[in-house]
């Protein structure tokens, strides 16, 4: 008998301890990658605008006057023409709302469209391109900005 008892009280106390293992949450805008499905070749893109809402509603703002300037300061990432890129996020504590891709050259916008797995093709045209991603959420709203080389 007095061995049920240990084992009830051990039990309960594991479930009690269960209870006080926590997941923890990241409140701070995601990085976002650009990652080359055909190799292992991945880059960060650099925040250029936030208005986010941090831990505990603390806000988080930055701001990029010119974000194209900005794009081209950054080291070049060089891709193949319509090579399929991934967009990842290293953390995802909040609802996508809307996220969008697009490359500007020469002051011409080029809309990429991303598919359910937030992929998507770079144009075949070689250059060098910025590239602008935008990520409203619900928490709030973030772009980045990167140097991208299109090569032959």
């Amino acid at each position: 008998m007095n061995y049920l008892w240990k084992l009830a009280a051990g039990l309960w106390l594991v479930m009690a301890l269960t209870g006080c293992i926590a997941e923890e949450y990241d409140f701070t805008p995601p990085a976002v990658t650009l990652s080359n499905t055909d190799s292992v070749q991945s880059a960060e893109l650099k925040e250029a605008n936030v208005d986010w809402i941090g831990e505990n509603n603390k806000q988080i703002k930055k701001e990029t006057d010119d974000i194209i300037s900005f794009a081209k300061k950054q080291e070049a990432l060089s891709y193949k023409g319509g090579q399929k890129i991934d967009l990842l996020f290293d953390s995802e504590d909040f609802l996508v709302e809307e996220l969008s891709v697009s490359l500007w050259k020469n002051d011409e916008e080029i809309q990429l469209a991303l598919n359910d797995h937030r992929s998507f093709s770079l144009p075949e045209e070689k250059g060098e391109y910025v590239i602008i991603v935008y990520l409203r959420s619900d928490r709030g709203s973030a772009q980045y900005a990167g140097n991208v080389v299109i090569l032959g």
